[in-house]
């Protein structure tokens, strides 16, 4: 059989084999309360290909996709054109099925589009050097504290209120289970944070976000400067690759380490993934760099050629030894990213990232405008947070069954909390009638 090779007596033997006595021995170790009952309620056993095909796109048809009315959904994750050239490029056979470059010789293709990859990152960011991909921004963050608890032989990591609840839950998560402190601030809507008081011998790093997840834009410049002079490092996490395109980079500010996520640039949003984390560094801590560095040398006839120069992870090191365990490089998300970031140059990132900023501008004061609403951003990119009469979640849903995505109810990201505050954001691809409709119908709404 196609999709069920193994008989009944196929399965018979290989429990004999491993001295089982049944299927259920093999997951005696997952918790109870993590196993489901029985089947998944409402799902047929097995179907034919044409049936499975028509349950599956009535299924999908319930679903309200971004692209199909007007969104304003964010919160670290972007919708934003992607070019058809790049899903051209990418499906070529020789990027799609290319396989981890670890020979040189005959890599030199992926090798070479990491390099430039790993430079458009640096140039972005503003910092000396760029990896070659990472899984995501959130591991990224993680992998950030890590770095720094290696560089600085500290345990100690602070982290801002202003980031990304899913960037802190995953790096106080490494926390617990690797052995070190994740001191997790309460969340700031409007800032006001006193960062550097926390800050003691014990600190490797302070972890801040800009734009913050409510869409503050902070300068970090004295943060960075005060962190390393009491012997921390100062990561500043982006989430909106393309606001680097219009904003100070981090590294313009003193920052140590930058941790982000490239997904505006290539990637669309797929429901959730795959994205691709991006990650720099001041060139004084390239060797406690995890991922894989890409290097530029010359063969044996002085001809170009690109290596891997840096690889101390645990594809190719012990895993005790290696500065990542996160076993991918989302390769070919970085390919996408680094497709994008060529088509449009530095003036067209630059261009970009400004008429994103006119158009936030643009729906924030008609926001403004309706009666209730409040901005609660002195200073934004292309995400800010309102303020409303009534629960953020209810209103939301109110806007969908009107056929507007009107942002993200803050209360989805911190349960039990900010239930009146919206988290909106606005794209190049949000037009004048997109923005006219969300505010007349949130006036609706709200009336």
């Amino acid at each position: 059989m196609r999709y069920l090779p193994l008989t009944e007596a196929d399965r018979q033997s290989m429990l004999e084999a491993i001295r089982a006595t049944s299927v259920e021995d093999l997951f005696r170790d997952v918790p109870k309360a993590a196993r489901l009952a029985g089947p998944i309620g409402g799902l047929p056993n097995h179907m034919g290909e044409l049936e499975v095909e028509r349950l599956l796109g009535s299924m999908a048809a319930k679903n309200v996709p971004a692209g199909s009315v007007p969104s304003f959904l964010g919160a670290g994750a972007y919708r934003h054109h992607v070019p058809a050239t790049v899903d051209h490029l990418v499906q070529r056979g020789e990027f799609l099925t290319a396989y981890t470059p670890y020979q040189p010789e005959v890599s030199q293709g992926t090798l070479q589009v990491l390099f430039e990859f790993q430079t458009q990152v640096a140039l972005l960011t503003g910092m000396d050097v760029a990896n070659a991909s990472m899984y995501d921004g959130a591991t990224s963050c993680a992998e950030a504290v890590m770095m720094a608890n290696r560089v600085t032989r500290r345990k100690k990591a602070i982290l801002s209120g202003g980031l990304h609840p899913h960037y802190r839950d995953v790096t106080t998560t490494d926390a617990r289970f690797i052995g070190f402190e994740a001191m997790a601030l309460p969340a700031a809507p409007t800032g006001g944070e006193d960062l550097l008081a926390l800050v003691d011998d014990k600190t490797s790093c302070v972890v801040v976000q800009n734009p913050d997840v409510f869409g503050h834009v902070r300068d970090y410049t004295d943060l960075a400067a005060a962190c390393q002079a009491k012997g921390a490092l100062l990561i500043v996490v982006v989430t909106e690759a393309l606001s680097l395109g219009l904003l100070t980079p981090p590294g313009d500010m003193g920052a140590d380490i930058v941790a982000a996520e490239g997904q505006s640039f290539g990637n669309a949003l797929n429901f959730g993934g795959p994205y691709v984390g991006l990650f720099a560094v001041k060139d004084k801590y390239v060797r406690q760099m995890p991922g894989r560095l890409c290097g530029e040398t010359v063969d044996a006839d002085g001809r170009r050629g690109f290596v891997l120069t840096l690889s101390t992870r645990e594809q190719h090191i012990r895993r005790e030894k290696a500065t990542s365990n996160i076993c991918t490089n989302s390769g070919l998300c970085a390919l996408a990213f680094s497709i994008h970031v060529s088509l449009l140059g530095e003036a067209g990132i630059t261009q970009l990232a400004q008429l994103n900023h006119a158009k936030a501008v643009q729906m924030a004061d008609k926001l403004a405008a309706v009666p209730g609403v409040q901005v609660l951003n002195d200073g934004f990119f292309n995400e800010f947070t309102v303020k409303l009469p009534k629960p953020a979640a209810a209103v939301v849903e109110e806007l969908a069954k009107r056929h507007i995505l009107g942002g993200v109810p803050l209360s989805r990201l911190y349960p039990g909390e900010m239930e009146d505050l919206l988290l909106v954001a606005v794209t190049e691809t949000n037009t004048d009638a997109d923005m006219d409709a969300f505010a007349a119908a949130l006036t609706e709404v709200l009336a």
